[in-house]
């Protein structure tokens, strides 16, 4: 990227353009499709609410293992899986500029979560039924009907039921079946065993606070289309490594260390505030996109959104990757999630210093009865392998964790005064006049310390 002496800061006015230009040159990795969908499905057959993800993570590290790849687990077990640089890119910085407060190595993370909602026992009932409360935001009238798995506190005692409704039957209840409330105090837990009050339920192990994970019931028809509870989530797992194992077996040159943050607590909003080096410069995280009336995600391609309630992603890179992704072929929509949080979010919120952008799959009822298409799947993960062969989006300033504003690749956005008449800004952005010291000389792009333009 060209330097622009006479503003002080690097051009980035052609950013799409320029920077995506030889982009088209680069090889999207190829995709393992069986491979990824047999991960899938037997991921998808693990139960791990929030808080219950051991078993997961350690088939989860088993895979990493089989790849080759280095790994490991932070205090709470969430992975870090490490992809390799090209050998001599880790060094990172670079020999331009010259002032920078400090080089470091330079760094890409890749972020998927693998718990997903659930429930949690929060009361034994006397009619020998459990009531439950969810784990992670959704509502009751999704967890209806829903075959489930109570996991005691003894690894090896599991029992299955079925959330059901207080009034279950129309044959007992006439019409209030369709006129009973939806929330949690009006469903409860049917255990497929003999027990018919609270002693009862003690008896078989039962306790408060024992996780109770939705059975998913996966399928996949002739069409392509991926129908299962938790894909959100362990869809982005799978597509993570489906895209790890392409790197590895096809010897994609990656310019910059790359990690794999696997985290167990995104549900529950905080599982990207731990593990996220303070060397990441570039931050994505794939997860669903929102596939609804009013939306502009795509079931079967590829979702850059814009925005979520946290706030905007970073304007340079959701660009970067939506542009990177109609190079390449891909089916890229954009859109804004009004009532979504990520790993993003957490991750940012703790403090990282990193760009950060989502990706998505396209996902129909999310946290209810998820589809999916194995496109889009294929696309994602074909996105990823070509996004971290990339240079960092701002290539030189990235680099480093901290830099001089003369050198900051913006594109001369300062606020402008809000002043009446002919002073009025009325211009491009880039034609904004540039601060000029008292010592510096007059150019045509400056405003001079008394004034605008000289005045």
């Amino acid at each position: 990227m060209q330097q622009d002496e006479t503003a002080g800061a690097y051009n980035v006015s052609e950013l799409g353009k320029d920077n995506i230009t030889g982009f088209t040159e680069l090889t999207a990795g190829d995709i393992d499709q069986e491979w990824m969908l047999d991960i899938l499905f037997r991921l998808l057959r693990t139960p791990s609410p929030s808080g219950r993800t051991d078993a997961v993570m350690q088939f989860i590290g088993d895979i990493v293992a089989d790849l080759g790849l280095p790994a490991q687990l932070t205090r709470q077990g969430a992975l870090i899986v490490e992809l390799p640089a090209a050998s001599g890119a880790e060094a990172g910085a670079t020999d331009e500029p010259t002032d920078f407060h400090e080089e470091i190595a330079a760094e890409r993370c890749v972020v998927v979560h693998a718990d997903t909602i659930g429930c949690m026992v929060s009361h034994l009932k006397d009619n020998g039924r459990l009531s439950v409360v969810p784990v992670g935001t959704f509502s009751s009238r999704f967890a209806e009907g829903a075959r489930v798995q109570i996991i005691t506190e003894f690894p090896d005692v599991v029992y299955t039921g079925t959330i059901l409704p207080l009034k279950t039957s129309g044959h007992a209840y006439g019409d209030d079946v369709d006129t009973q409330a939806v929330s949690w105090e009006e469903v409860e837990v049917r255990v497929d065993e003999d027990v018919s009050d609270k002693a009862g339920l003690t008896e078989l192990g039962i306790e408060v606070g024992n996780t109770v994970a939705l059975m998913t019931n996966p399928s996949m028809s002739k069409s392509g289309y991926i129908n299962s509870r938790h894909l959100d989530g362990k869809a982005g797992v799978a597509i993570a490594l489906a895209a790890a194992k392409s790197v590895m077996e096809g010897e994609l040159k990656l310019p910059h260390k790359t990690t794999i943050l696997v985290t167990i607590f995104e549900e529950v909003g905080h599982g990207a505030s731990a593990g996220v080096s303070q060397n990441v410069a570039e931050l994505v995280s794939i997860d669903n996109a929102v596939c609804a009336p009013n939306q502009n995600s795509v079931e079967r391609g590829v979702t850059i959104p814009l925005k979520d309630m946290h706030g905007p992603f970073d304007y340079h890179l959701t660009r970067k990757l939506i542009r990177l992704g109609q190079s390449h072929g891909l089916e890229v929509a954009r859109d804004i999630f009004t009532f979504y949080r990520s790993d993003v979010a957490a991750a940012l919120e703790a403090g990282a210093g990193a760009r950060a952008a989502l990706m998505a799959f396209g996902l129909d009822g999310s946290h209810g009865w998820e589809r999916s298409h194995v496109d889009s799947l294929i696309q994602c993960a074909k996105l990823v392998t070509l996004w971290l062969q990339t240079p960092l989006t701002m290539e030189q300033w990235d680099e480093h964790r901290l830099g001089e504003l003369r050198h900051f690749p913006s594109q001369r956005q300062p606020a402008i005064a809000e002043r009446v008449g002919h002073r009025q800004h009325e211009g491009a952005i880039s034609n904004v006049p540039r601060y000029r010291g008292a010592d510096e000389p007059a150019d045509s792009n400056s405003i001079s310390p008394e004034g605008y333009d000289g005045q």
